[in-house]
């Protein structure tokens, strides 16, 4: 811009202005950094819901086992029973035959008509001694079935107390498990809200870092404008002075006479434009901060390893599968057809001929141990609460090189992953 051109000078923002964005942009950083805290907490908190849960399922699956059991044993002794008391009908049918007979006859034994053409006294003796067992005989038959049926009551009674008891841990069980997963969905939910808010609190952040950015971009360039002018100023006046002194040379030597003088040769002073104000220097936005046993069976290990990768992508569903196969979980994923955890290695080591318990706790307290420097394919690796062998909530199967194959949770699908030392409680082996 040549001296002395004129131009709008940009906005300075006041002091006021800047302070008052500079302490916008603080708030939002610290509710940024308060939300990110609460989130990371609430990520935690899920985690622990998920562990609490899945041991919550593991005894509900167990105390069923339990009731089945319970059941089944209630219905062998409950048919029992039912025997025993017809047995004891049809004993006590014939015994009334018995005695009608005999006392048509006139006589306490059947057939005792038989006494009257007896040949002789000591045949006469004879036959009734025969008579008399067989009486004793059927009284016999009918105390034994008596004392039979008497207990199989008593075991069809002791069989129905064990069911109801079992019918009673199978429902607290059952109440501990919704309990858990109700944990879990609410702190699912918590997590969810506070991951929108933090989406929300971010964008503010970065409304107010612009903002500042903006006023300080302004200030700055109002600052090189100032300078600009003060500089243009300088250089016009400058060339004024440079001028007037010229003009009085140029009289004075007018007004020598007869003395020529060489004119002094004109001096044009080049415009010299004046330099676009400097850009406002952009400054990056801050991101928001983040949140914070005896040797294996090779052929079984090999069979239950590869049965399991034939599921791979198969969904993770919450006690869905066994070993049968698939199967469709309970809430939240009770629409889902797959596997949890357990349900996948019951199934994999099934395919082997080696039948394992259901849950994950029992699979560990059932089979013989190993220790993680001797893993070897196809031995199961587990998780517990701060590494608790007493509150196992996962498990997979090793398959060497460091690695696993697993369900690992509700949304997840049956993956090969690395194997991970948070919580790691120890391992087991089928094929032993």
């Amino acid at each position: 811009m040549a001296p002395g051109t004129a131009s709008a000078a940009p906005v300075n923002p006041s002091d006021g202005e800047i302070a008052q964005a500079q302490t916008a942009q603080d708030a939002a950083a610290a509710e940024v950094g308060a939300i990110s805290a609460q989130l990371a907490s609430a990520q935690s908190g899920v985690a622990t819901a998920q562990q609490e849960s899945a041991i919550a399922l593991d005894s509900y699956q167990q105390k069923q086992e339990e009731y089945e059991t319970a059941r089944a044993a209630a219905d062998t002794a409950a048919a029992a029973a039912t025997q025993a008391t017809a047995d004891l009908g049809v004993a006590q049918v014939q015994l009334s035959d018995f005695a009608r007979t005999s006392y048509m006859e006139g006589s306490t034994f059947s057939g005792a008509a038989s006494l009257l053409d007896a040949s002789s006294p000591g045949e006469l003796i004879e036959r009734a001694a025969l008579l008399e067992a067989a009486g004793a005989d059927h009284s016999d038959v009918l105390d034994e079935v008596t004392v039979l049926q008497q207990q199989a009551t008593a075991a069809d009674a002791a069989a129905q107390t064990a069911l109801a008891d079992a019918d009673a841990l199978q429902a607290e069980a059952a109440d501990s498990l919704a309990a858990a997963q109700a944990a879990e969905t609410s702190a699912r939910a918590q997590a969810a809200a506070l991951a929108q808010q933090q989406v929300t609190l971010d964008a503010q952040l970065q409304a107010a870092q612009q903002v500042l950015l903006g006023l300080e971009g302004a200030r700055e360039a109002a600052e090189a404008y100032a300078q600009q002018q003060a500089a243009d100023a300088a250089a016009e006046a400058a060339a004024q002075t440079q001028a007037q002194q010229q003009a009085a040379a140029a009289a004075a030597a007018a007004n020598r006479p007869s003395t020529p003088a060489a004119s002094a040769p004109s001096s044009s002073r080049p415009t010299t434009a004046a330099p676009a104000p400097a850009p406002a220097p952009s400054r990056p936005v801050t991101p928001a901060p983040a949140p914070v046993a005896g040797p294996a069976n090779a052929s079984a290990s090999t069979t239950a390893i590869n049965a399991a990768m034939r599921y791979l992508g198969t969904p993770y569903s919450w006690g869905g599968g066994g070993s049968r196969g698939p199967g469709y979980g309970i809430s939240p994923d009770t629409g889902v057809y797959g596997f949890d955890c357990s349900g996948l290695t019951q199934y994999a080591y099934a395919q082997a001929g080696i039948s394992i318990p259901r849950n994950s706790q029992s699979q560990y307290n059932a089979l013989p141990k190993v220790s993680r420097a001797n893993l070897q394919p196809g031995d199961l690796v587990f998780w517990g609460t701060n590494g608790s062998a007493s509150r196992i909530y996962h498990v997979a199967i090793y398959i060497g090189n460091n690695k696993v194959v697993q369900a690992p949770q509700s949304g997840d699908v049956v993956k090969v992953s690395s194997i991970w030392n948070y919580d790691y409680a120890g391992a087991a082996r089928p094929s032993a």
